[in-house]
């Protein structure tokens, strides 16, 4: 199956479908004569009875963040790999597998409500993920089997015993799982990597701490190797994902910088795969804004951050917990700006916070009003249980609500890509948008640009024309479909694209590109001139990619018009010679016709003499 990399196992090869894991200890499998609901495992046991263990249907559901589609991915790769169908279609499956999400109240009610359903069907359910983690003791999840944050790894085990008609739980775990299980990308173009689970902080409404737990980082190593495999697979974008990323390496003495610089290393030196950070919180990047702005401005990464401020007032920010202050976010992002040519910063904002005055939230307002952020994620404030906030006064609904609707309002009022129509911009397209009619692409400011285009394009760059804007993306034209530098050919010889976007024509080791008058070395310097990884000044690189491009374009009207010119030559010469050669034939036709009108005259002589 597409995106799925091999299962190692003890250094060896994978493991045929079908083969049962033997179940450690730490599962738990809890006997069925214990629990209260007998009936619906009884019914399970029924159902399951004539199923060879490996061949059943799964349908999976995720909820929340990108690290929690990761872990779906995850799960979804091991599945695959034991021989376990993957659909999207509810009834047809044998089990469901959820994996939730606890940040917000409206998630959790829509698992709930799934569950239910999936009771109703009387079919087989695992939950996993940040609810069953952070709440294993809710009501809802009785009876069924859990798999935690930290044993996505296991997953294949779990769904085995409960297609058996078990309850299986498994929460608790000292380390983390390995980078390189199967995976199955819900886009194959992009690859979801976590680099740590968990956070340093401890905000005073947040419920996902109870779930990930403390800071733990995987080694630069661990993920320097993920990514070299990625590329391998051809994945075109990579999410470095976390629930803070800036924390990154402080439990194994590292940092976020030097992780940076050694995956940013690691990417196609034609600008092909690009990298994008992950959310960030404001303490732990205060110290690195430099370092992290250097990254930010390399071609191959996105000149794009999010980071949370929450709200805009000191009180409630002490309130939260949240170890920063307004002026500490404000350092943040006029940094970034200043250093990062066409940074984007995307933020979020927690509407009715307990203790949220009229004041504060006018603070707020007059924060998001300033920097006219292009991203703001806005929510209403939702106490989640077990958290210190929960415990807090509440501000009234109907006032949270209203708060919500006239920060939307000030935000939707924003015209952030005002003024892009008409310029030429590089994008990677790695997405079907949900019109079904365009493509997704993104520029180097991460700007989502819609264009029309063949499937064909996806996982490719090209520079487009902006041809209009919309409040959230932009639309624009294809002008060139960009090419990698080097093409691994035919018995290792490496081959560099030609002009004509259509073919591959030569290799290193000849001088002259057989579709054109130009040759591989003048072809690379070209592409060389679009994306370069040499250091710059900052602010040069968009400068220098449009020229780049411009030049190429300039130097292959060129090469046309000179291809042109000599194809009308040759078509004239190829015209003269055809007319000399149909003359020489009438010459040669009126010569034989005069002969032999002559031996006609001679012989009517003969006869009448």
């Amino acid at each position: 199956m597409e995106d799925i990399e091999d299962l190692l196992v003890g250094g060896g090869g994978g493991v045929p479908p079908g083969f049962r894991l033997p179940v450690a200890p730490a599962v738990g499998v809890k006997p069925k004569h214990k629990k209260k609901n007998n009936n619906f495992q009884d019914s399970l046991k029924s159902y399951t009875a004539a199923k060879i263990p490996g061949t059943q249907t799964i349908y999976m559901k995720t909820f929340g963040c990108s690290h929690n589609q990761s872990d779906s991915e995850y799960m979804a790769g091991q599945l695959s790999a034991f021989g376990y169908n993957l659909t999207e279609n509810q009834d047809e499956a044998d089990l469901w597998l959820i994996n939730t999400c606890t940040v917000k109240s409206p998630s959790q009610s829509a698992m709930d409500t799934l569950i239910s359903k999936c009771r109703s069907a009387k079919k087989p359910l695992v939950v996993a993920g940040c609810v069953p983690q952070g709440s294993r003791d809710l009501k809802e999840l009785e009876g069924v089997s859990i798999v935690g944050v930290q044993q996505i790894d296991r997953v294949v085990e779990v769904v085995e015993e409960t297609l058996k008609g078990h309850e299986v739980r498994l929460l608790t775990r000292k380390t983390l799982p390995a980078l390189d299980l199967p995976k199955v990308r819900r886009n194959k173009f992009v690859e979801i990597l976590p680099i740590n689970v968990g956070c340093l902080g401890a905000c005073t409404y947040c419920k996902t701490k109870h779930a990930r737990g403390h800071l733990g980082s995987y080694t630069v190593d661990s993920l320097i190797g993920r990514v070299r495999t990625v590329i391998a697979d051809g994945v075109k974008e990579i999410w470095l994902s976390s629930e803070d990323t800036g924390a990154y390496g402080r439990d194994i003495g590292v940092n976020l910088p030097i992780l940076l610089n050694s995956l940013v290393a690691e990417l196609p030196s034609d600008g092909s795969a690009m990298l994008r950070i992950g959310m960030t919180n404001p303490p732990y990047i205060l110290e690195h804004l430099k370092e992290i702005a250097e990254v930010l401005r390399h071609p191959s990464v996105y000149s794009f951050l999010h980071v949370p401020v929450q709200s805009g007032s000191d009180t409630i920010l002490t309130a939260m917990n949240r170890e920063y202050t307004v002026s500490e976010f404000r350092t943040v992002v006029d940094t970034l700006i200043e250093l990062v040519p066409g940074m984007q910063i995307a933020t979020d904002i927690i509407c009715g916070f307990p203790g949220e005055t009229d004041e504060d939230f006018e603070q707020t307002v007059n924060l998001i009003k300033e920097y006219q952020l292009p991203q703001v994620h806005i929510s209403q404030f939702y106490p989640r249980p077990g958290t210190p906030a929960a415990r807090m006064k509440k501000v009234p609904s109907n006032v949270v609500k209203k708060r919500s609707r006239e920060l939307t309002t000030v935000f939707e009022s924003f015209t952030p890509y005002v003024g892009m129509e008409g310029k030429i911009e590089r994008i990677w397209i790695t997405d079907i948008a949900t019109d079904g009619s365009h493509l997704v692409g993104h520029t180097k400011g991460y700007i989502q640009v819609l264009v029309v285009g063949p499937e064909t394009m996806l996982g490719t760059s090209a520079m487009v024309k902006i041809t209009s804007v919309g409040r959230w993306s932009v639309f624009g034209e294809v002008i060139e479909i960009l090419t990698e530098n080097v093409i691994s050919g035919e018995n290792g010889v490496d081959k560099i694209p030609c002009s004509n976007l259509n073919e591959t024509c030569c290799s290193k080791e000849s001088e002259t590109c057989a579709c054109g008058l130009t040759s591989c070395r003048e072809q690379t310097e070209k592409n060389n001139l679009s994306v370069s990884k040499d250091d710059q000044k900052p602010g040069d690189y968009r400068s220098q990619n449009l020229i780049g491009w411009l030049l190429r374009k300039r130097k292959n009207n060129s090469l046309r018009k000179i291809e042109n010119d000599m194809v009308s030559e040759m078509e004239e010469k190829q015209r003269t010679s055809t007319k000399v050669h149909d003359w020489a034939l009438v010459d040669k036709a009126l010569l034989i016709g005069i002969f032999m009108s002559l031996l006609t005259i001679i012989a009517v002589f003969l006869i009448w003499n």
